[in-house]
Order: structure tokens, then sequence, then C-alpha cells
């Protein structure tokens, strides 16, 4: 096998944020430093990278000296932690608002489509669509 080195196209101060709030869980949950494989910011880093590239996470994570089962844990840890940080509905609906925002999704998912490629067929055989018919009430 060999190794190699990538650029991860993140701000650097992203880097140290998320390292940040994963010291603070640190802290807050009582983990002794020297137990982790990784310190806060390498595990920062190995998350941002597969934020950013949405890759296998057990060659990722081998590429940080990882096991698998690691890499799960230390990529859970960090979308927990992150996911702490994100506004409530409340929050994101008054800051919409105030913004001028002129609408808002509620409950979605963005999903990756093109339009001119082959449908999808279900398991059942029925063709999957991005688009949902919206019903006025």
């Amino acid at each position: 096998m060999v190794s190699y080195r990538v650029m991860l196209d993140v701000p650097r101060e992203l880097v140290l944020f998320v390292s940040g709030l994963l010291a603070a869980h640190r802290r807050e949950i009582g983990t002794r430093k020297g137990t982790r494989k990784l310190g806060c910011y390498r595990q920062a880093l190995f998350a941002l990278a597969w934020f950013r590239d949405k890759g296998d996470i057990p060659r990722l994570g081998a590429g940080f000296g990882l096991a698998q089962s690691t890499a799960c844990r230390y990529l859970d840890e960090v979308i927990d932690v992150v996911a702490a940080r994100a506004p409530g509905l409340r929050e994101a609906l008054e800051r919409a608002l105030a913004e001028g925002t002129p609408y808002v999704i509620l409950d979605g998912k963005v999903v990756d489509s093109d339009r001119c490629r082959e449908k999808t067929l279900s398991r059942k055989g029925e063709v999957i669509t991005v688009m949902r018919k919206v019903v006025p009430r």
C-alpha cells in the first residue's frame, strides 16, 4: 500500500472551530488526555474531510490510522457536536423572518438530481422521481 497527502479546501478557522467544540465536549464528558487515537484537531480534520468529499469511511479512517469502528464513532461524535450548535426551528424561523427570506423548507431533503438522466426504478419496478406534486389546501 502507498500513502499520499491531500489538501482539504476548508478554512483553517473551520477546523479550529470544530476542534474547539470537540475539546469542550471531551472536557464535558471527562475524556482523559492521551486516551484517544486522534487529538481534537485531527478528529475535526477527519470529519471535515468526510463532509467535504463524502468518501468511504473505512478508507478515509485508515488514512488517519483508524479502524473502521473507530472512524465511525469519531464521525458520529463530530456530527453530534456540530448538530448541537445548529439553530432550533423557532430560531431558524425568526432569523428567516428578520432577514426577509421569501420561503423556508421546513421538512425536506436536498438530493442530487438530473432530470435528463434515466429514471430510477424502485424494487417494485415503479419510477422514482425527485419532484413531488404540491396540493394547495
